[in-house]
């Protein structure tokens, strides 16, 4: 059956990237492009059996794709298909934009469905996929349309590159439906000899990498203005981040190790080493390894048309602090713009992650970008060995490494330094008359009040799509992650005026106590709390009980939504289906709750109902996806709370105020809570069947 092209067709352009388009595409390989001689390859114009040959003329549906006219990719180009694609090189920011602005300037899906086929033929498909990615979220004709997670297309991206021998026997011997789940170790890239090691769980989460890509297709680096142009951008990449090295240095005290280390000397050895164990399955290549005592070194790489100093980062660095200590930033014109108490973080934001909102990039350069590519290639500097980059300088795998959290630390105390200089909150912006928050109780089944109960679970993930020129149908990966008992907070309020109170509630969770097992101060503990959650309440005058589920959190998205597939869990249509997608960004909700250890590690949950007249954004939001807002913001609305973004923990604290206790205003309550982690496996071995996401 031959058909006009439909929205969801262009879902399929994702399947088996580097299989020729015209190759039977979708679950059930029955749905074919037809695509016009002038939109394909020369090679495959002279051969006239040969997309026959491969299949297409077996699939039940046949795709009609117009001729369009092709405009210039001379830039996509410049990638050749072969190469890995970062984000933090200029010129594959400069390829990403280019094809972004092609795609997202079709007029319909017709043309869409036509460059799309086209493009896909000619340039990187990294490339392609971002740059197709962040077009469907951002097109008013395909925001129904969800975007699969990066782990379908390349999966190795994700998972142990030993893994991808053993699916293809699979699948070559085995027709689908006995196909055994291919377990992936949970110690596959360094044993415990590598203290680092003892957190990989963490860092190679394939949940928490999903995040990091698929919060850059929201907030692309560039592109047309308007899509990367969003509300508190700026702040909304340096609080991202912020709570990303607090919830890691979390994750460090729960194994006994110390905060990590700000990266702040570019010239000497770094301790922390990485092996990633990946393969790049369209470079045909590993990803390269850093050894211990690696050395950053100026690089320049003609192939990249890439040429960075450590010298130029450490003269951004020193500008970055005189605008800090100055209270503005230099504009082009010469004209200075302030940093002030409410946008100020915002404009360094956008300094500092250097997109096409950058006000100076001449003066305040490439900074964190170039951090990562500084790391990312330190193995091979001017490309004499011929080495791609590193694990570090892939937005989709960067946090994988132990150094991204060095160099984000960094990041962050530029950001900090610019905190420390703002007003600090005084009593009554931070109080709520009238309010009083007696007590906060977490009850999780099967532990004593307030304990919070960590574990093991294994789950199964689909490899297929990302397994070119091999037999079809689902071949599964087994991989065992972080997961917690579902809890619920229990608060209770007093409303002490007469009337009814609308208030939001912000949760928050820090360790108690710092490496030496002391109490911490106040300025140094409030770096470390993690929001768990923020929501808003009407509270009726006296005693009002509030219960909250852990599993509605406004951080995080659930497992399904994380490793969503192209046809499973899908809305029919309509409000629901459009929220779905834009939802795709968030937390992992597996990884709400640090590990924690055997013992119990005591933790404070803090509470805070902040006046809603304060918090309050004036817009619509229903049928609007806020199920993730704290991270991701509300797609196409302003950002839903009107504080900064961290509130009450972002600014040093008010004079007298040397540890919680003190901090607190009766609208704020502690609860001491603690960590337990159980060290047991659920899944297989735990006699249940673990999610399978296919």
């Amino acid at each position: 059956m031959s058909r006009p092209a439909q929205p969801k067709d262009i879902l399929l352009m994702f399947d088996r990237p580097t299989e020729p388009i015209f190759m039977p595409k979708g679950d059930n390989n029955n749905v074919a492009f037809d695509v016009p001689p002038a939109l394909l390859d020369n090679r495959v114009n002279a051969d006239s059996g040969l997309v026959n040959r491969l299949g297409a003329g077996e699939a039940d549906e046949h795709v009609q794709v117009r001729t369009i006219a092709l405009p210039d990719l001379t830039v996509p180009q410049l990638l050749s298909r072969e190469q890995n694609f970062s984000l933090f090189i200029p010129l594959h920011r400069q390829a990403a934009g280019r094809l972004i602005e092609i795609l997202m300037g079709m007029r319909n899906i017709d043309d869409l469905v036509s460059m799309s086929a086209a493009c896909r033929e000619r340039v990187n498909p990294y490339l392609f996929n971002y740059a197709l990615s962040v077009a469907i979220l951002h097109r008013p004709d395909t925001r129904n349309l969800q975007v699969p997670p990066l782990l379908e297309a390349f999966p190795d991206k994700f998972v142990d590159g030993a893994i991808f021998n053993k699916a293809r026997r699979e699948s070559e011997i085995f027709l689908s439906g006995s196909r055994q789940p291919l377990e992936i170790p949970l110690d596959y890239t360094a044993s415990d000899l590598d203290i680092e090691h003892r957190i990989a769980y963490f860092r190679e989460d394939p949940g928490i990498n999903l995040h990091h890509w698929h919060w850059h297709l929201v907030y692309p680096f560039t592109g047309p203005r308007n899509i990367v142009d969003k509300d508190r951008r700026g702040e909304i990449f340096y609080y991202m981040h912020q709570q990303i090295i607090a919830r890691y240095n979390f994750e460090r005290l729960s194994n006994k190790l110390a905060r990590v280390k700000r990266l702040l000397n570019w010239r000497e050895p770094i301790p922390e080493g990485y092996f990633p164990k990946l393969d790049s399955l369209v470079a045909s290549r590993v990803w390269p390894s850093r050894h211990s005592n690696a050395v950053m070194r100026d690089v320049n790489r003609e192939l990249d048309q890439l040429q960075v100093d450590i010298a130029d980062c450490e003269r951004w660095r020193d500008r970055f602090y005189d605008a800090i200590h100055q209270g503005s930033v230099l504009m082009p014109n010469g004209n200075r713009e302030l940093l002030t108490e409410e946008k100020g973080i915002d404009v360094l934001g956008n300094l500092l992650e250097a997109s096409i909102l950058s006000p100076n990039m001449n003066v305040y350069g490439d900074l964190h970008n170039m951090g990562h590519v500084l790391l990312g290639l330190c193995h091979d500097p001017d490309g004499r060995n011929l080495e791609t980059f590193s694990t570090i300088a892939d937005p989709a795998t960067s946090m994988r490494d132990p150094v991204f959290f060095r160099l984000h630390a960094f990041v962050d105390d530029i950001f900090q330094e610019h905190k420390s200089t703002l007003p600090r909150y005084d009593v009554n912006r931070l109080g709520y008359n009238g309010i009083t928050v007696r007590s906060v109780d977490i009850e999780t089944p099967g532990a004593p009040k307030n304990e919070l109960r960590t574990f093991w679970k294994k789950d199964d993930v689909d490899l297929s799509r990302g397994m070119d020129f091999t037999p079809r149908g689902n071949v599964f990966a087994r991989f065992t992650h972080l997961q917690h008992t579902d809890f619920v907070y229990k608060i209770q309020v007093e409303n002490s005026t007469n009337g009814p109170k609308v208030g939001t509630v912000r949760i928050f969770l820090a360790p108690k106590f710092d490496e030496r097992g002391v109490n911490m101060l106040f300025r140094d503990q409030r770096l470390l709390f993690i929001e768990l959650d923020k929501f808003t309440v009407t509270l009726k005058p006296k005693s009002n009980m509030i219960e909250r589920r852990s599993t509605d959190s406004s951080l995080t998205i659930p497992f399904e939504r994380t490793f969503r597939n192209l046809q499973l869990n899908r809305p029919g249509g309509g409000a629901a289906l459009d929220e779905f997608n834009f939802c795709g960004c968030g937390w992992p909700q597996h990884m709400l709750i640090p590990k924690g250890s055997p013992e119990g590690m005591p933790c404070e949950l803090f509470v805070m109902i902040s006046n809603f007249d304060g918090d309050k954004i004036n817009q619509n939001t229903e049928g609007a996806c806020a199920d993730a807002a704290i991270f991701c913001g509300i797609r196409d609305k302003l950002y839903p709370d009107k504080r900064s973004m961290g509130y009450p923990f972002d600014r040093m604290p008010r004079d007298g105020v040397n540890t919680l206790q003190d901090f607190l205003t009766p609208n704020m309550s502690v609860r001491d809570v603690t960590i337990k982690f159980t060290n047991r496996t659920v899944g297989v071995q735990g006699g249940e069947e673990p999610n399978r996401l296919t």
